[in-house]
């Protein structure tokens, strides 16, 4: 089965991750939000822009009362050059990682691990809250379009951990998994992911998808020993604020 592609997953991150408004601006998407989370917060280049574009872009973005932030996607090496050249930094190099749906459905999670739930539960939010993900980020979810769902998990019969997963297309995405201080390395992410595997199954789903920050050792080796495979990689670059 061939894995979906690198621009396809951009897509699904729009799909199940949205901002809260697209501004289209010459050969630009424009994305305006103030949850704080980068995805919803970049603009990208549709086509090739001139210094002067790049200007506007970022210009819209200080208006709306955001740093400028572009993200740069695979073939955008053009655009990774001139942000450079203006001073535009690195940040948050992601991988980008998908499998098939059914690599998941022969090994079925412990009993009472994970629970669908939605609209997400106040526990739920307080581990959000813990782990840096806010209000502004659980907005994103709630405007989110169906199907979605939430897991919620538990350790030694406490509630311990909880992520996101929404569908577009073909494929589930998972976000915003987070395991809470004291139920870490106890296998509860694993848990979720195959939890979250077998909710996009029921969906109709072909693939599950996420997206771990280059930087995050635990998570990319997770996800590489659930048999997961990186299909692409992004990064941003915005101005030292």
């Amino acid at each position: 089965m061939t894995l979906p592609s690198a621009q396809k997953l951009y897509a699904i991150i729009d799909g199940t991750w949205p901002s809260s408004a697209k501004q289209a601006l010459g050969p630009w998407t424009v994305r305006l939000d103030d949850s704080g989370s980068s995805r919803v917060s970049a603009a990208t280049a549709e086509g090739p822009a001139t210094d002067h574009e790049i200007d506007l872009a970022a210009a819209a973005m200080m208006e709306a009362g955001q740093n400028p932030l572009f993200m740069i996607r695979e073939g955008d090496e053009w655009l990774d050059a001139k942000l450079e050249e203006q001073g535009y930094v690195i940040k948050d190099p992601v991988n980008m990682y998908a499998a098939p749906i059914d690599l998941f459905a022969t090994d079925p999670v412990p009993p009472v691990t994970a629970f669908r739930v939605w609209p997400p539960l106040t526990i739920q939010t307080e581990i959000w809250e813990a782990g840096g993900i806010g209000a502004g980020r659980i907005a994103i979810m709630d405007r989110a379009r169906p199907p979605k769902t939430t897991l919620l998990g538990r350790m030694n019969d406490k509630p311990a951990g909880t992520v996101y997963v929404g569908m577009a297309a073909d494929c589930v995405m998972i976000h915003a998994l987070e395991v809470g201080e004291g139920h870490r390395r106890q296998g509860l992410a694993k848990h979720l992911t195959r939890a979250a595997a077998l909710w996009g199954k029921e969906q109709g789903a072909a693939f599950l998808t996420l997206v771990a920050a280059q930087n995050n050792e635990p998570a990319n080796t997770l996800y590489a020993s659930l048999g997961m495979t990186v299909v692409g990689q992004y990064h941003y670059r915005s101005l030292p604020e």
